[in-house]
């Protein structure tokens, strides 16, 4: 296969998106971003101001008042073009999502997928949403009631930088569904990914106004989100970053949906084909650099398939290519940053420091990747659940093996051992197992048979303990926080 060409070798200094133009920004902070492949430099891209960052809550408001007079159908006829804008644009946003943070290609197209089965399901919400209207004539003599939903106003979006396009589809689209703004703040790991998924959706006509973004960073978004106009906040990122800000949303008194770290866990039953789910769990723990939420790193082994299934996981690991991620060989491409794969080394280093054992060791990649963010898939053993590092995220292409003598004890581990709860897969053919994981397991997102258990887009990211925090869960689940509900109740006699 051929190495696919790169959409432009640098992206120049990026701007910022106010009132449904580019513009430059005054500030005197210019960052700059890389190629995690090779380490070239692609784009400079500014730290807005606080001036700036008013001006794109300005606009976000003019734009709400926009869209709250746009009528439902022609929402909805927005919506569909730009989920054609983003078919028409497909190459394009997975090469340049590629370049800027380092996934395959092939992963990169799963993102851009995921956005435009967000953009749809976006699209049936906004109809599901007026469906969902609720009236009742002669309530009491002579008097009617209704309900209605109606959209709150401008919102601040806060994208990551392991997700750049996914996050963004996760919220933008259910605001513009339900008539509200957003001022967009997305991660500084991406910055080139944030600026094209914009482009793209602004070729869809909306109001000037409806879509802002800027370059920011914690100080700017807490700025934003004072403004008497902002009404709430929709995150992906960190717990620690998302637990500041969900607390700062509550001292302002506004709404959020915070979406942070996970511990996940995939259970490999005795009764397993071991053949047929390595190359699944192979995916959930190193697929995307393990760079996801979605990602596991502890693997649970129950029984006395140990030895067999280690054998063939790590036979599927040692034959995953590293390489950059537009060559259409390469399995795994290198980290987003060089601090995020030091920081999993820094963690398998604390492993090994507990008592893990190294079965695949990947931090030592190729020579002829020096250059790049890379460290390949790495394999520990004699791990336990009350070990920090059973416990606490890896956020890489790491797999830790635990062994355990029954069901029961790994669901108490999974339960207990970590204040987390994102996913927990559990690899088996018997039904009656796999039905109590399923309703016993404390988590939001349950995988059977499956390495990664991601929802579609009308479902909600269904996380729980500290995985989540706020009043509404992501994409489809979203519309809760950007409408509310008004009564109306009318005598006629």
């Amino acid at each position: 296969m051929a190495v696919l060409p790169e959409v432009k070798k640098n992206y120049g200094k990026l701007r910022l998106l106010i009132g449904g133009e580019w513009v430059d920004s005054q500030t005197p902070t210019v960052n700059q971003t890389v190629n995690p492949a090779n380490g070239e430099i692609i784009a400079e891209f500014p730290t807005a101001t606080r001036q700036e960052a008013r001006a794109a809550v300005e606009a976000a408001q003019k734009g709400f008042e926009a869209l709250r007079k746009i009528a439902l159908r022609e929402r909805a006829r927005m919506l569909f073009d730009m989920r054609q804008k983003f078919e028409e644009h497909f190459d394009e946003l997975t090469r340049v999502l590629t370049q800027d943070h380092g996934r395959t290609i092939g992963e990169s197209r799963g993102s851009v997928r995921r956005c435009i089965e967000n953009i749809e399901s976006a699209c049936s919400a906004a109809y599901g949403m007026a469906a969902r209207n609720e009236h009742i004539d002669q309530l009491a003599s002579g008097i009617d009631m209704w309900m209605t939903y109606e959209p709150l106003g401008a919102f601040l979006i806060v994208t990551p930088g392991n997700i750049p396009m996914h996050a963004w589809s996760s919220f933008v689209p259910y605001a513009l569904a339900a008539g509200c703004s957003v001022v967009i703040s997305p991660s500084r790991q991406d910055p080139v990914a944030a600026e094209y998924v914009n482009r793209v959706a602004l070729e869809a006509g909306w109001p000037k106004g409806a879509i802002n973004m800027i370059h920011g960073g914690r100080a700017i978004n807490k700025y934003i989100l004072e403004q008497p106009e902002i009404q709430g906040l929709g995150f992906i990122g960190s717990t620690n970053a998302g637990r500041d800000l969900f607390e700062f949303c509550g001292k302002l008194g506004k709404n959020s949906s915070i979406n942070g770290n996970g511990k996940n866990t995939v259970v490999v039953m005795p009764d397993a084909d071991v053949e047929t789910i390595v190359p699944f769990i192979r995916q959930g723990c190193f697929g995307m650099t393990g760079q996801r939420c979605l990602g596991s790193d502890n693997i649970v082994v129950v029984g006395d398939i140990y030895d067999k299934f280690k054998a063939l996981f790590v036979a599927e690991a040692q034959r995953i290519k590293l390489g950059y991620g537009l060559d259409e060989t390469t399995g795994m491409g290198p980290y987003c940053t060089a601090a995020g794969r030091d920081k999993v080394i820094a963690w398998v280093e604390g492993a090994l420091s507990e008592g893990a054992a190294m079965v695949l060791d990947g931090r030592r990649p190729p020579a002829s990747l020096a250059q790049g963010f890379f460290m390949g898939p790495t394999i520990l053993e004699n791990m336990h659940p009350d070990m920090s590092a059973a416990k606490q995220e890896a956020f890489g292409a790491v797999a830790g093996l635990i062994r355990a003598d029954s069901l029961d004890e790994v669901i108490q581990w999974i339960n207990t051992k970590t204040d987390l709860g994102h996913s927990a897969c559990i690899m088996t053919e018997s039904g009656r197992n796999a039905r109590k994981f399923a309703q016993e397991v404390i988590v939001g997102n349950v995988g059977i048979n499956v390495g990664v258990p991601q929802p579609y887009a009308f479902f909600p990211l269904g996380s729980k303990k500290k995985s989540f925090l706020g009043g509404a869960k992501s994409r489809m689940a979203s519309m809760r926080l950007f409408l509310d509900e008004k009564t109306v109740t009318a005598r006629w006699e």
